[in-house]
């Protein structure tokens, strides 16, 4: 049996991974790799790449598939459209799985490759649209925003942008050279219509998402994240979305970042505190965005009972 402490360390220098060749001159025979992979010791994370892991993190397997797929695709395989975003961290994109890569053109055997998962695109990149980020070649913020916004639908590609502005990995001077980017491509109408609805203030795509319902509703909100203070200056809470001539708030509630009991009962103490100033708050969940209807029309009612 080959090196096993020795070929971990070689899969943490290299982002997660060992490839089979690595293995080969650490004394390892195909058999026995196959024996690992079998047993669960070693997990197959693209083709001749292994994690020498039983049991990684979700976060660290996903990062080591990623990487895995790029490398072994040889020079030039770059990580666009959604792997580039996730790599980015850039938010709004359904998780299908799928990891997204670029070969150059004159490389059609790689094209013809099967593999589970991998999606293979032939873009034309400059060596200005390609960046290394997490260690694995992938395109730039600004072209990866661009790529996405003429190909995603309404909801996901303003989430998107909204979420590269937040993150400020996009400016706004970068949303014209993204208009510029899709001038005349297939899809530049409606990525127009994205970028004149981005805005960056939005922390997450269940606020965007709530914002385009209340937008398409007809009861688009007056401020986003509105800082309300007591006649003291003191501040009560901050409102993900606000109605001010009408007191009324919309709060974004995402899994993550309320469902822990101790953010719970800070948005129970912070509810309060907006309540007795003579605020109205208004909850949406991520299922509510999925009714068109439901957050424009309670949004509505509250603004006529405050009138």
């Amino acid at each position: 049996m080959g090196d096993l402490d020795e070929a971990r360390r070689v899969a943490v220098r290299q982002g997660g991974f060992v490839t089979a060749a690595q293995a080969l001159l650490l004394g390892f025979s195909r058999d026995q790799i196959r024996h690992l992979v079998r047993s669960g010791r070693w997990i197959r994370v693209s083709r001749g790449c292994y994690l020498p892991f039983s049991e990684p993190p979700a976060a660290a397997l996903r990062r080591a598939r990623v990487r895995a797929a790029v490398a072994s695709l040889g020079p030039g395989a770059v990580a666009v459209l959604g792997t580039a975003a996730e790599l980015h961290g850039i938010d709004g994109l359904w998780s299908t799985g799928a990891i997204h890569v670029s070969v150059p053109p004159d490389r059609p055997h790689v094209q013809r490759r099967a593999e589970p998962g991998l999606v293979m695109h032939q873009l034309t990149l400059d060596a200005a649209d390609i960046g290394r980020f997490d260690g694995v070649p992938a395109t730039t913020p600004v072209r990866t925003v661009a790529d996405l916004v003429r190909r995603e639908d309404r909801f996901s590609a303003v989430s998107v942008l909204d979420s590269a502005l937040n993150r400020q990995l996009l400016t706004e001077a970068d949303l014209l050279l993204i208009l510029a980017r899709v001038a005349g491509r297939s899809g530049a109408v409606a990525a127009r219509r994205h970028v004149a609805e981005a805005d960056g203030r939005a922390q997450s795509p269940l606020e965007t998402r709530t914002r385009l319902r209340c937008v398409d509703g007809g009861v688009p909100p007056d401020a986003l994240q509105l800082h309300v203070r007591d006649d003291d200056g003191h501040l009560l809470g901050i409102g993900d979305m606000a109605w001010r001539s009408a007191r009324v708030i919309a709060e974004a509630d995402g899994r993550s970042p309320h469902g822990i009991p101790q953010a719970v009962y800070a948005d129970r103490f912070r509810q309060n505190r907006l309540t007795n100033a003579g605020w109205r708050v208004l909850r949406f969940t991520w299922a509510d965005t999925l009714r068109p209807d439901y957050i424009p029309a309670t949004v509505r009612q509250a603004l006529g009972r405050t009138r």
